[in-house]
């Protein structure tokens, strides 16, 4: 019977062993814990939700409940944006650098040099035979009336208004 009790002992002893490896984390702390336990997002609540920041890669993400479930939204890298488009600026510049370098690219018929004009000084208007007279058309009557319609409409409300102010200013006091 000596040997029941000891196969019985051992397997109580594995099985002790067992647990108190399992409860302290042994081998089975190797294994890779799921996301969101091992800290890689950081979640900081907002109105609309959560935003989400994943500290592995960088990425900022907007995530808000609906009847359904939770959903997450990459906010725009406003960043990436602006690389590239520094990136496009920057071949152009390269281009059109080459461009300078190779010589002046002139298109059409170059045989004879253009006249050379000072750009600062005005040109003096040609005169014709007879005088010339500027003529500026002046308001008709009716365009002076519609006008002095206008101001007298503007100022009787300006007076209005002022009256009013001065009445409500001496009705408070």
């Amino acid at each position: 019977m000596r040997p029941a009790k000891s196969s019985t002992t051992s397997w109580l002893a594995t099985a002790a062993i067992a647990a108190v490896l399992a409860a302290s984390g042994g081998p089975l702390a190797a294994q890779s814990a799921p996301d969101g336990e091992n800290g890689r997002y950081t979640m900081t609540p907002i109105p609309e939700g959560v935003l989400r920041l994943d500290t592995r890669t960088g990425t900022v993400s907007t995530c808000a409940g609906n009847g359904a479930g939770w959903a997450c939204y990459a906010v725009p890298d406003e960043r990436s944006a602006l690389d590239a488009e520094i990136g496009r600026l920057q071949a152009e510049v390269e281009k059109l650098k080459e461009q300078l370098a190779a010589g002046p690219t002139v298109s059409g018929k170059v045989d004879e040099a253009l006249p050379k004009s000072d750009p600062l000084k005005k040109a003096e208007p040609k005169v014709a035979e007879g005088d010339r007279k500027i003529e500026i058309p002046l308001p008709s009557d009716q365009d002076v009336d519609r006008m002095m319609s206008f101001l007298e409409k503007a100022w009787r409300r300006l007076i209005d208004m002022a009256n009013r102010l001065q009445k409500d200013v001496s009705g408070k006091i």
